[in-house]
């Protein structure tokens, strides 16, 4: 017999509809939310074994990591990579040979040979040359590792951004932070894994995307914080304008929410991810009580300020951005990304104009705050599992554009590492008389990244994710262990 619809079905209530319609997206995003678990759950990400002091797959050197990110590409024969030759053949015509790709000549006379403005002295045992724009950095030459003969694939900062934090030159791939709060999880569970504190004046390139999850689980992106602002992470606290948000209220919300997701869980028994999720979401309410102490540094002594440079107006923001980084890494944070630098050609490392006094202004900011950081990290015996790295996305030429500047140059240019597991006052790797190509053991963004796995206890060819059919990893196909600096 047919069955007339129309007769018997009736439209749905405005309050029937309101809620089929709150539960279908409810569903939807619960069962996002777990569908990235699951796809989490396809690689390491169980905090590391034990056995292997928190490593995956071999016993690990280090347990966290600090990354001082230099944007807008340091010049290198202005900083570590002395060359007496463009002293010997300053202002003379510069011929590099087909092939050279360089931003702009506009202004310059052909390609210039162009010595440094800067002093140079020899400093430690080592005798490493260092200008005198870093004085604070070149005290501590005797503990660091320098690869000298850094490479990139492009000379343009985005994409050469990317590539220094990702791997690759587009965006959509996950840094190295996300990669290792990905494999190795968090060190403490009231810390997130992954902390970004950007320049006080602004992002760098890429904004956000230099420190993406891409194609990660969203957890993994670095949590933005501002160290030298009133408020350092957005959203974490309710606005002060909201007087009807008080803490009893946060603690009633807190509660009805837990009863609700308890409720919900009573439907999905055995399913231990939902219960996983749920934990995670707590994160945020535990963080209210654990971060504000790590801004507090009033406790601070006089000598640990004047150490990182929080008594001088030029050295303050960077200094205190190191600082609270120091105390991020004893709270249990794995990964902190410090920048230097904002996206744009003026107050950064992008010293197109005149390389005196922009380089000077930048390095000055800088100098005293990574130096103090490395100092404070070593005396408090945090170095013995701190890994310290110092990069930048590319160099410059060793002629000049215009009158006093350099152009931006992927041939050659200067990583430092110091730290747990590397041995202090080498050098790795050699440029060529200019400063203009790497001509012996070069190496780049993969090797580097290999190497900081490999500290971490973890194969870089193992840590893999299932992405749209490929087995991705941070080092694509390439990379080796640059096991000459390791100690």
């Amino acid at each position: 017999m047919f069955h007339d619809w129309k007769k018997s079905w009736a439209p749905p209530s405005r309050r029937q509809f309101l809620a089929c319609l709150g539960e279908g997206f409810g569903t939807l995003v619960l069962s996002h939310l777990l569908l990235q678990d699951e796809l989490r759950a396809q690689g390491p990400s169980d905090g590391g074994r034990p056995d292997l002091n928190g490593g995956l797959h071999h016993r690990a050197r280090a347990k966290r990591v600090i990354q001082l990110f230099m944007n807008g590409g340091v010049s290198q024969s202005d900083t570590f990579d002395y060359k007496p030759q463009l002293i010997r053949y300053s202002g003379q015509k510069f011929d590099p040979g087909p092939g050279l790709k360089v931003e702009s000549v506009t202004g310059s006379p052909g390609f210039i040979v162009m010595k440094s403005p800067f002093t140079w002295k020899q400093y430690g045992r080592c005798g490493r040359w260092v200008s005198e724009v870093l004085p604070q950095i070149a005290t501590c030459v005797d503990d660091l590792a320098f690869l000298m003969a850094m490479t990139t694939k492009t000379n343009v900062h985005g994409p050469a951004v990317y590539q220094q934090n990702s791997g690759f030159t587009l965006p959509g791939f996950p840094c190295l932070g996300a990669w290792l709060s990905y494999g190795l999880g968090r060190l403490n569970e009231n810390m997130p894994a992954f902390v970004v504190l950007p320049d006080s004046r602004g992002l760098p390139y890429n904004g956000q995307g230099s420190f993406s999850s891409g194609f990660l689980p969203a957890a993994h992106q670095g949590t933005l914080v501002r160290a030298t602002a009133p408020v350092p992470i957005n959203d974490l606290f309710a606005p002060r304008s909201a007087a009807y948000i008080t803490k009893a209220s946060e603690e009633e919300g807190l509660a009805l929410l837990g009863d609700l997701n308890r409720e919900h869980l009573a439907h999905w028994q055995g399913d231990s991810r939902l219960e996983a999720r749920i934990t995670a979401y707590e994160l945020a309410a535990r963080m209210q009580l654990s971060i504000p102490g790590v801004f507090d540094i009033s406790k601070e002594s006089e000598a640990t300020r004047k150490l990182y440079g929080l008594d001088e107006k030029d050295t303050e923001d960077f200094g205190r951005s190191c600082l609270i980084a120091r105390r991020l890494l004893e709270q249990g944070v794995r990964f902190v990304q410090v920048w230097s630098g904002t996206n744009g050609a003026s107050g950064n490392w992008d010293n197109h104009s005149n390389i005196t006094n922009e380089l000077g202004f930048i390095a000055k900011r800088t100098d005293m705050g990574v130096a103090g950081l490395f100092k404070d990290l070593k005396a408090r015996g945090l170095l013995e599992d701190t890994l310290v790295i110092w990069t930048t996305e590319f160099g410059r030429m060793p002629f000049s554009q215009g009158s006093s500047g350099r152009d931006h140059n992927g041939g050659t240019f200067v990583t430092w590492l110091g730290g747990a597991g590397i041995k202090g006052g080498v050098a790795h790797g050699q440029s060529d008389e200019w400063a203009w190509k790497a001509v012996e053991n070069s190496t780049a963004s993969y090797d580097l990244h290999a190497t900081i796995l490999h500290l971490l206890g973890i194969d870089h060819k193992k840590l893999t994710y299932r992405h749209n059919g490929i087995d991705r990893r941070l080092t694509d196909v390439h990379g080796h262990v640059v096991r000459e600096i390791l100690a």
